[in-house]
């Protein structure tokens, strides 16, 4: 079958869901996207612009959209699963009772679970059994993306013929895909880089400059290497499009929703109100408390993740947190 013939469905009707949507039918694919309110959904079919997730960008008359996943599931070859990380197993649950079986699944959706500490892969095939998943991820930010500016992402999956194929079918003249093997890793890289963004939000929000984020970014790519390396994932991952590029984009851009929630948290405002103003979901928020878990389990050392847990969590004062982490005992820096 040529990759032409292939029809996908996206699960998830956000600003990246919606950017992959329009790249995948801009490359001649059937596309269908699934979101959860029905009434959001034909608002977006009749405008072709999802003013809420990614305003500006003109959606192709080709794509498709419903709410009824068992409609969606029947009618595609490939899944791409593109909801925020606390909604993942709810609409897993729902896909069990659809027709999924043989389908390839490709996550792009970042995160940790708190309670099971599975990231979202494990969390797939926990749900759905053993089948074909892979991961695209990235510093991929949705809008520039959609604005078609050059941009790099990479495939992790377990099959390379399968990883390959994938590579083909999201390439374009301005996404250009790498593989890796190291799902783990990719996957690991792509949450926690989440949580150092926050952090160095808060950075910006408490009027710092750029010496101590450029701390924050560096000892916090230490702490992503620190938790794969007992997890087994490869400390090569961690400087790469995955860990590195992400975490400098994440941390770096404007338009990044965790360093947007940092900032905010930084100039004083309660992560409930600052939740309660956004319509995106940032990842990082949900993901410092599963890797708090996660570094507690596995006894690793990683005092930035805990800071930015402790704020959001705990309500401790982010000025505190600083002081804190710059009154430490003195050691070498690897």
């Amino acid at each position: 079958m040529t990759l032409k013939k292939y029809s996908i469905g996206v699960i998830g009707d956000g600003a990246w869901g919606t950017t992959l949507a329009i790249l995948l039918a801009e490359k001649g694919y059937p596309v269908t996207v699934w979101g959860a309110f029905p009434d959001y959904l034909h608002q977006v079919s009749e405008t072709r612009e999802n003013v809420k997730f990614l305003p500006g960008i003109k959606i192709p008359q080709t794509i498709c959209f419903s709410s009824e996943l068992e409609h969606v599931l029947a009618a595609v070859d490939i899944v791409v699963l593109a909801v925020p990380s606390q909604f993942l197993s709810g609409v897993l649950r729902g896909i069990k009772k659809c027709q999924f079986k043989g389908k390839p699944f490709v996550s792009v959706v970042k995160g940790i679970d708190p309670e099971t500490l599975m990231t979202m892969s494990q969390v797939i095939k926990h749900e759905l059994g053993n089948i074909p998943v892979a991961v695209l991820s990235g510093p991929t930010i949705a809008i520039e993306v959609a604005k078609k500016i050059p941009t790099t992402a990479v495939v992790a999956c377990k099959d390379p013929v399968l990883a390959r194929e994938l590579q083909q079918i999201f390439s374009c003249s301005h996404f250009r895909i790498y593989t890796n093997d190291d799902v783990r890793g990719v996957e690991l890289c792509g949450s926690v880089k989440n949580v150092i963004a926050l952090a160095c939000g808060i950075c910006d929000g408490l009027g710092f400059g750029t010496n101590t984020k450029a701390a924050i970014l560096t000892r916090g790519l230490v702490e992503m290497t620190r938790l794969g390396k007992v997890l087994r994932a490869r400390p090569e991952t961690f400087v790469g499009l995955t860990g590195l590029g992400d975490l400098a984009t994440t941390c770096f851009s404007p338009s990044s929703r965790n360093r947007t929630v940092g900032y905010e948290l930084g100039k004083g405002r309660s992560i409930k109100d600052i939740l309660a103003s956004m319509d995106s979901v940032a990842e990082g928020v949900h993901t410092a408390r599963a890797v708090h878990n996660l570094a507690r389990k596995l006894a690793i050392d990683m005092p930035i993740t805990e800071g930015v847990y402790k704020i959001i969590f705990k309500g401790k004062s982010a000025r505190k947190v600083v002081s804190d982490l710059m009154g430490r005992t003195l050691k070498k820096e690897l």
